[in-house]
């Protein structure tokens, strides 16, 4: 089971830098989400979404929207990144990953709205990702995506994945990256606040 404690989501936010340096904010997603959720998934363009979901879909389902609001369900989390657009919050990509806990790794998923492609969001998304996957104690991360999906693969590729055949999906391939960051830099809030759980949880910080 993951360390987070999710009373409060906004400690677990953070700060990051598009290439052209534009502020990011990478929150999990809350409830008021809803609509600019599903307005951000409408937005995308047909093969966006073909890509995300591996199929053709218009918006998100109501079952599956219902499921990505939901944040720490079976070890299950959703983030959005977030920024400033004509004095709005806009969400601008996403992210959705789950903990194997038996297997110690981290599956995940991404997108990043048509318009803001190209600037090094998913870039720095991914790393944040593997970040909070550190912080939940996962040793690996994967994701899987169509072998059509050139941008994704040479993504991956650039940030460190080695690639294998898809178990289940000849349509698939697999990407998968053992975890190395390092604990003296410690780069997200997750990572942070479960560091300073477990020095209170520790026997010789009471001692």
């Amino acid at each position: 089971m993951s360390t987070l404690r999710l009373e409060d989501l906004k400690q677990y936010s953070d700060a990051l830098r598009t290439r052209q340096g534009e502020a990011i904010n990478v929150r999990f997603v809350e409830p008021r989400d809803t609509e600019e959720l599903q307005h951000y998934f409408r937005s995308l363009s047909t093969r966006s979404r073909y890509n995300r979901f591996f199929g053709a879909i218009s918006e998100l389902p109501k079952g599956l929207l219902h499921d990505f609001l939901q944040v720490g369900e079976r070890e299950r989390f959703t983030v959005v990144a977030t920024k400033m657009v004509d004095g709005f919050e806009t969400i601008v990509a996403e992210a959705r990953y789950a903990l194997h806990a038996e297997t110690a790794t981290l599956e995940f998923g991404l997108s990043v709205d048509d318009r803001w492609q190209g600037h090094g969001i998913a870039t720095a998304l991914m790393k944040n990702l593997e970040c909070r996957a550190a912080a939940l104690g996962a040793e690996h991360m994967f994701g899987d995506t169509l072998r059509s999906n050139e941008t994704m693969i040479s993504l991956a590729r650039k940030s460190g994945f080695a690639f294998v055949n898809h178990p289940d999906d000849w349509k698939l391939v697999r990407f998968d990256k053992e975890i190395a960051v390092a604990p003296k830099d410690i780069p997200c809030a997750s990572w942070r606040l479960a560091a300073l759980s477990r020095q209170a949880d520790s026997p010789s910080a009471s001692a």
